[in-house]
């Protein structure tokens, strides 16, 4: 008796880890084909080889990218290298990824690994940088200012918060003011990794002030990107493994009312508002396996969608570029400036195309 209960509470156990295993693979939209879509007179931006994360785009054509991030997903190509912030004029015809110098006697360079960014333009025109950075393995968010003339980057402050212990991504509404997602609820490696496995759904986002934070938003099954709309009205949430992307009214208490949801069939990660049109642009993961699992010889694809209408009933989704790996592995951001598009990735190359 005592032997035909194990075997069936064995039998059971192996039934539920079949089940959850081809949910995971669900999650992560594994083994799915990538059929290639082109676009014209694309080119490797020169200066990035190894990372170019999230970027944002300047109404003026300056455009700051995050570069040197410490993927726990895919091979790391300078792993004694700290991260950088680089800068692209958009406005020269061949433009090149510059280096951003940074000052400030608090900063720790040694350690800094930038993942998000987000910039903020004040009444005086001064441009502050919100990075999400990850030294020695936890979360920061760094306040930065733009020194033009020096091509420089002033360190101000170091944002550390309760509600802060994990964060992807960030868009800020001020220097000091901004919405944050926490892609995990765990910080630590082993439970992370099984938060991620089993698909808990404990992700949040979070508003943050110098006065006051809370959360405004959870149950998510890994928060990534989120930004917000050119009025300020509407907050933009990439829930990359649920394959969504959630729309929120934003109050003046900071709170979030979710309006509306839409489904994708590949991961979507960081989300660039177009300042003129609305159009959210969204660099996706198609197939996760290859992305999480990475193998040199079967890298991971690419693929940028573009959603336009997304507040009316019947938004346009139209897959913009696609690659199987061959020329950008991982996409994880795309913006557009004057007709053409800038696409970033995780640990690998940057691309540079007209539309």
């Amino acid at each position: 008796m005592a032997k035909l209960l194990v075997l069936t509470v064995l039998g059971l156990a192996l039934a539920l880890f079949r089940d959850h295993r081809a949910s995971f693979q669900t999650r992560i939209s594994a083994f799915r084909e990538v059929k290639p879509v082109e676009l014209p007179n694309c080119n490797l931006v020169k200066g990035i080889e190894h990372g170019s994360e999230d970027l944002e785009i300047l109404s003026n054509g300056l455009a700051f990218i995050s570069s040197g991030l410490k993927s726990l997903v895919q091979k790391d190509l300078e792993p004694d290298k700290s991260g950088k912030i680089l800068l692209m004029d958009l406005n020269e015809k061949h433009p090149t990824a510059l280096e951003l110098k940074i000052t400030g006697s608090n900063f720790d360079l040694s350690s800094f690994t930038p993942h998000g960014i987000s910039t903020f333009t004040d009444e005086d025109n001064a441009v502050y940088l919100l990075v999400v950075n990850h030294p020695d393995s936890k979360t920061t968010v760094e306040l930065f200012k733009f020194q033009e003339e020096e091509k420089s980057l002033l360190h101000l402050k170091t944002i550390r918060h309760k509600l802060l212990p994990s964060v992807n991504d960030v868009v800020a509404v001020g220097p000091e003011h901004f919405y944050a997602t926490n892609d995990h609820y765990f910080v630590h490696p082993y439970l992370r990794s099984w938060e991620f496995y089993l698909g808990l759904s404990w992700s949040y986002v979070v508003y943050y002030t110098p006065d006051e934070a809370g959360v405004v938003a959870e149950g998510f099954d890994f928060a990534n990107g989120i930004s917000i709309s050119p009025d300020g009205k509407y907050v933009y949430v990439a829930e990359s493994l649920a394959h969504k992307i959630h729309v929120y009214e934003k109050h003046a208490n900071w709170t979030l009312t979710p309006l509306k949801t839409l489904d994708f069939d590949t991961l979507v990660d960081n989300i660039s508002v177009d300042p003129v049109t609305g159009d959210l642009w969204v660099g996706c993961h198609p197939d996760g396996m290859r992305l999480f699992y990475h193998d040199p010889e079967n890298p991971p694809a690419s693929e940028v969608l573009r959603i336009q209408n997304i507040l009316t009933e019947e938004p346009k989704v139209t897959l913009v570029y696609a690659d199987n790996g061959t020329v950008l592995q991982g996409s994880t951001v795309a913006s557009v400036y004057k007709g053409k598009i800038l696409v970033g990735t995780v640990v690998h190359k940057a691309l540079y195309c007209e539309l």
